[in-house]
């Protein structure tokens, strides 16, 4: 199979271990950090409250997750291996995808993209393909 690349990837809040990653915050903590990092540079802020849409904290299947976009990798480099590095350091499991819109026009929906030989055990695939991810407003 060959591995294609996605828009997104996606930090769940679940270690490779299967255990919920604390504290409870976390996404919202590491999409605060990155709030800085967006289109246009920090000059380009809507609101001094918003997250970068490069990393948006979500949920996924019931657990929290950091969407991180990877134009972030071609913008700000380190900002993107910072986030990366977050995830491999607390051994978080990571999947590659692209966000999808119902044929509706209603929620999101994510369609899981390979990455390579071994890639951390994602939730189940029937789940996945049928999750809708909250937007944050």
């Amino acid at each position: 199979m060959t591995a294609t690349h996605s828009p997104h990837i996606f930090i769940l809040g679940l270690t490779r271990s299967g255990k919920v990653f604390r504290p409870s915050d976390w996404a919202e903590r590491l999409a605060g950090v990155m709030s800085s990092f967006r289109p246009g540079g920090a000059q380009n802020r809507h609101h001094p409250a918003s997250y970068s849409p490069w990393c948006v904290p979500n949920t996924l299947n019931g657990t929290k997750c950091v969407v991180v976009h990877t134009d972030l990798r071609e913008a700000e480099p380190m900002a993107f291996d910072f986030v990366m590095n977050f995830a491999r350091d607390n051994e978080l499991q990571t999947i590659e995808a692209c966000l999808l819109p119902s044929a509706e026009g209603g929620p999101l929906t994510v369609a899981p993209q390979t990455q390579g030989a071994e890639p951390p055990a994602p939730p189940q695939p029937q789940a996945l393909a049928s999750v809708c991810l909250q937007a944050q407003a």
